[in-house]
């Protein structure tokens, strides 16, 4: 069986549309990211590798704790180097979303000082 030139166009057209539909549901689906900057207080690790949930100390005295999601730049940053910031008192960025009432991290970064003047 042959398609005609018309119903290729069509089916292209519907496989785009498909495409452009999935991106903007995944896009406008996904909670909005926030960030907390803070020290590490606590880090709950079954390795270096399994980080199940960590805690922060921001400036303004809050402990705001986080699960471990999926993190984007976990190959620059993977998340059992937060033991070490831990130990070392660095801050630590973290972007996080809500999700199902929880904090859950999808970013780490070492958190920038500011200079003193």
């Amino acid at each position: 069986m042959r398609l005609g030139r018309s119903a290729v166009v069509a089916i292209g057209v519907a496989v785009a549309a498909i495409a452009v539909a999935a991106v903007l549901v995944t896009t406008f689906a996904r909670p909005p990211a926030k960030t907390e900057v803070g020290i590490v207080v606590f880090v709950d690790s079954v390795s270096l590798t399994d980080v199940r949930r960590f805690a922060i100390r921001t400036a303004d005295g809050r402990t705001v704790e986080f699960t471990v999601g999926t993190l984007e730049n976990g190959a620059q940053f993977p998340p059992g180097h937060l033991g070490e910031h831990e130990a070392t008192a660095v801050p630590v960025r973290v972007t996080y979303v809500d999700e199902n009432g929880e904090r859950v991290a999808v970013r780490l970064e070492d958190a920038v000082l500011p200079s003193p003047t």
